[in-house]
């Protein structure tokens, strides 16, 4: 059965599962071996040389893995995907398969904190060109596009001030100038942004986040154009980054709940904003469906739900963050997101470890900054924890 034309609700519980398992199983085996037999030598040829469907080895393909990639190419609408053994994996994967020395990125600042190490340390050790643009700037990004590149990579929601990027603009760009677009979709998950419904060529997830949705496993995701999917896949089973067998049941199990969670945890974190943003302590509230968010109207555009996460500024820098983050109760101070527990902390700790101070403030991330991502708690008990906190800044 095709998926794709299901909403994330069915597709997330149902694609790849719609035939039973070993012994009548009903839910999915892990099938945990390195190897796979086979008694006939040509049966074995076949299938090694991909003229039968099948497996030899799992550091290449799995069937509990199989599984999980059918579902994120069922909730993505794409036509293939591969998995990796984290988020990090699958981005730097998808670069080096992709990219070769003289190639050129076009990107944005405000792209997740280990991604802009790529980008700034690692790429250019390759002779591979990176330019970053003002993010939102999408004047600037279409000149720096049509100069010429190979791989224009964004995300939308950005990490971890909530920017919006118009990735049907961007991705038209691209094309233009004869580049793939890459879009990091971990904010939004699935069930609230589609980016290749826009254009772009290739999604990629830490399904270590909503995805998976319980912070107990570490996943990366892409999916797909089938032939540039297949080059990524290519570089992995040889590079070696492969997602165990575990590890990609504990995600499918999570993204059955994938759509009662995010909905929910929309509907908490609009809610939080808008506390939040009348609150006489906090000077800035990040979150796109807020109408007073630069980014609003392009949010409104290309998102369903407009995600789980907010940030915010303090009056009274770093102390007041440490103050604030000391006293909540209803929150593990802990750099991820995405979870049934609200997870917060500041991008110092978090999402931007890996920079500077002063390549933080660069990215107009102040250390007044708190990243909050919303569990699925009730979210009157999340307010009234927030609201006795901030009364001891």
């Amino acid at each position: 059965m095709d998926f794709k034309k299901y909403k994330p609700g069915t597709a997330s519980v149902w694609a790849g599962e719609t035939e039973l398992f070993q012994e009548g199983s009903h839910t999915v085996p892990i099938v945990n071996t390195v190897t796979f037999a086979y008694k006939d030598l040509d049966e074995w040829y076949d299938t090694a040389t991909g003229k039968r469907e099948g497996h030899i080895y799992s550091r290449n393909t799995n069937p509990t893995v199989k599984v999980l990639e059918e579902k994120i190419a069922a909730l993505e609408k794409s036509e293939s995907a591969t998995s990796f053994s984290s988020g990090m994996a699958a981005i730097s994967n998808t670069f080096f398969a992709l990219l070769k020395p003289g190639d050129r990125v076009v990107s944005i600042k405000d792209s997740y904190g280990g991604t802009s190490r790529l980008f700034l340390e690692f790429l250019p050790k390759f002779n591979i060109d990176v330019t970053l643009c003002e993010t939102g700037d999408h004047t600037q990004m279409e000149r720096e596009i049509a100069r010429g590149c190979d791989l224009v990579y964004l995300e939308s929601p950005t990490n971890p001030t909530l920017k919006i990027i118009d990735l049907e603009r961007m991705a038209s760009a691209a094309k233009k100038a004869g580049a793939l677009t890459v879009v990091d979709n971990t904010f939004a998950s699935p069930v609230n942004q589609n980016p290749l419904e826009m254009g772009a060529d290739l999604v990629i997830h830490s399904a270590t986040k909503y995805l998976g949705g319980h912070s107990d496993t570490l996943c990366g995701l892409v999916c797909g154009n089938k032939e540039i999917v297949h080059q990524i896949f290519l570089f992995r089973e040889i590079n070696g980054a492969s997602l165990h067998p575990e590890t990609a049941y504990n995600v499918i199990r999570g993204m059955k709940t994938l759509e009662l969670r995010v909905e929910r945890q929309n509907s908490s974190a609009m809610e939080i904003a808008h506390f939040l943003e009348g609150h006489p302590k906090v000077e800035k509230v990040f979150y796109p469906g807020l109408e007073s968010h630069y980014g609003h109207e392009i949010a409104k555009k290309q998102m369903r739900g407009f995600g789980g996460i907010l940030s915010f500024e303090l009056k009274g820098g770093y102390e007041a963050v440490k103050t604030l983050l000391h006293n909540l109760k209803l929150v593990h101070l802990a750099a991820s997101l995405g979870s049934v527990s609200t997870l917060a902390g500041p991008p110092r700790t978090t999402s931007h470890v890996e920079l500077t101070s002063e390549q933080r403030r660069q990215l107009g991330i102040s250390e007044s900054l708190i990243r909050y991502s919303v569990g699925i708690e009730n979210r009157e008990d999340l307010i009234i924890d927030l609201s006795t906190a901030l009364k001891l800044i």
